[in-house]
């Protein structure tokens, strides 16, 4: 799925070449990766063996375009030129060594295997960060894969570097757990932009009559078919909301190249607007610009961040409620292989994208929000608007970036499925499975005082989202451990 809102990857890759070493053994490796990469990677024919090197090949890689680098060690490589390029590299850098093998041991022996290591020694003493891949030494061929691994991680980091989130708040009332310092953000190298719920009001009713809306109705038609469009008299409500938001999108991204939202939608929203604005934000997500629900910034940065990693939509759910025992039993029990406790739902109102659901989602109403905000024992009416259905099985991945009440960045991640369990609920949800979740809602999500809201990715991406999240400097990144690897503060009595 290719998406306008996350960046396109143009990666370069320039060898380097210590003068004591033959500069073809270099160049001839590097020429080999290339090859065995194919299309997509540029080939600098600037061979570094000195800092004046170093300049021309930046000069090189900028001019034809590229955003992210391979520094490939095909021999030893020159310590200090070789660390110039990911100083003055204005995108991410991955260094990659050869492997011995596609020569003799006299002349052909390269020394990539010692050279890395000083290259790493080199970029910690200059403080810069780079990817180096867990075992960074390869044929060409393996070094080709690891290129390949890398292009959704500077996907990801070149997306934050240039991300704007835009709010319209403030958080709901009596609700914390979307409250977040926004000093991370700006650590990270995101731009906020913070607005009022009347600011959002107001650029609605703006956009009354707008010519554009027939379309917008047509299209949220054809999407949703006769069974999912139980409300058709609501769409044109719902099309305005999308054009305000697409547009403000439009005008208010600066200087960034790439916008996230995170809205407030209840209480006043439904009852002000109109409708609920569920269906809309499932509609963004699902082209790669996240609206998440409830002021939640960090969400809305995690939700850009799995797009980026994933090259897909995602979605953000509450980790709700646990699995009832006779659904557990019934469905779940000599069927999958989940404890009770590795079980819970994941819901929200009605924000996941429709292609993520099951065919028999539909536009209904908020639950919560019309015995709230509605008199008794009426029909709904501004409650309206939310995508609700079970989920989709699918493989995913559950996680988060945070700033805690202190300041510091953490995170989690998370792999599991979807189960094909039906929940006997309302909203967007499913029944998860992830193995020792116990464990893991006590002593990571629990004990690091993480919100309730996670972001899901569609499918196994914990590896890239590991190493996007250390690229960032996140020094704090929890898993679900295993029994055998018990959590700091668990119990080893219990």
């Amino acid at each position: 799925m290719k998406f306008q809102n996350i960046p396109e990857v143009k990666l370069g890759i320039i060898a380097v070449s210590r003068d004591c070493f033959p500069i073809a053994l270099s160049t001839s490796r590097r020429e080999a990766v290339v090859q065995a990469y194919g299309a997509g990677l540029y080939n600098c024919p600037v061979t570094v063996e000195n800092e004046a090197d170093a300049l021309k090949a930046l000069e090189d890689v900028r001019a034809a375009g590229c955003n992210a680098l391979v520094v490939y060690l095909g021999n030893f490589g020159p310590e200090t030129p070789e660390t110039i390029l990911a100083k003055r590299f204005h995108g991410p850098v991955m260094y990659v060594a050869a492997a011995e093998g596609d020569g003799d041991l006299i002349n052909g022996r390269g020394d990539a295997y010692c050279g890395m290591l000083n290259a790493s020694y080199n970029l910690g003493l200059r403080h810069l960060q780079a990817y180096i891949p867990d075992y960074p030494v390869g044929t060409a061929q393996e070094c080709a894969e690891m290129i390949r691994e890398f292009v959704p991680i500077a996907r990801a980091v070149i997306g934050v570097k240039n991300l704007k989130i835009i709010t319209f708040g403030p958080r709901p009332q009596d609700f914390f757990a979307c409250n977040a310092p926004i000093q991370g953000l700006y650590e990270l190298g995101v731009e906020v932009e913070e607005n009022s719920e009347l600011d959002l009001l107001v650029s609605y009713k703006a956009h009354a009559g707008d010519s554009r809306i027939e379309a917008v109705c047509a299209d949220m038609a054809e999407e949703l078919g006769v069974t999912g469009n139980q409300y058709p008299e609501l769409l044109p409500r719902m099309a305005q909301f999308e054009l305000t938001l697409l547009d403000w999108a439009e005008s208010h991204r600066g200087a960034r190249k790439y916008v996230a939202f995170a809205d407030k939608c209840w209480p006043a929203f439904p009852e002000q607007f109109g409708f609920e604005p569920c269906y809309v934000n499932s509609r963004l997500v699902s082209r790669g610009i996240p609206v998440s629900c409830e002021v939640d910034i960090y969400g809305a940065l995690s939700e850009y961040i799995g797009m980026c990693a994933s090259g897909d939509t995602v979605t953000l759910l509450d980790i709700n409620n646990s699995v009832p025992q006779y659904i557990y039993d019934e469905d779940i029990a000599g069927k999958f292989d989940y404890s009770l406790t590795d079980t819970f739902m994941g819901f929200h109102c009605g924000n996941t994208p429709a292609c993520k659901m099951c065919n028999d989602r539909a536009v209904k109403y908020q639950l919560i929000q019309h015995r709230l905000l509605e008199p008794a024992g009426s029909d709904p009416d501004f409650t309206r608007g939310t995508l609700e259905g079970d989920i989709a099985p699918s493989d995913i991945t559950f996680y988060r970036l945070q700033c805690d009440s202190e300041g510091n960045l953490r995170s989690y991640i998370a792999e599991g499925e979807i189960l094909p369990v039906a929940t006997r609920s309302f909203g967007g949800i499913a029944v998860f499975g992830i193995h020792e979740m116990g464990r893991f809602y006590r002593h990571v999500l629990g004990q690091k005082r993480y919100p309730h809201h996670g972001a899901v990715a569609f499918g196994h991406y914990g590896k890239i989202l590991f190493e996007v999240l250390k690229f960032l400097g996140i020094q704090d990144i929890a898993y679900n451990q295993p029994k055998s690897l018990p959590y700091p503060t668990e119990n080893p009595f219990a």
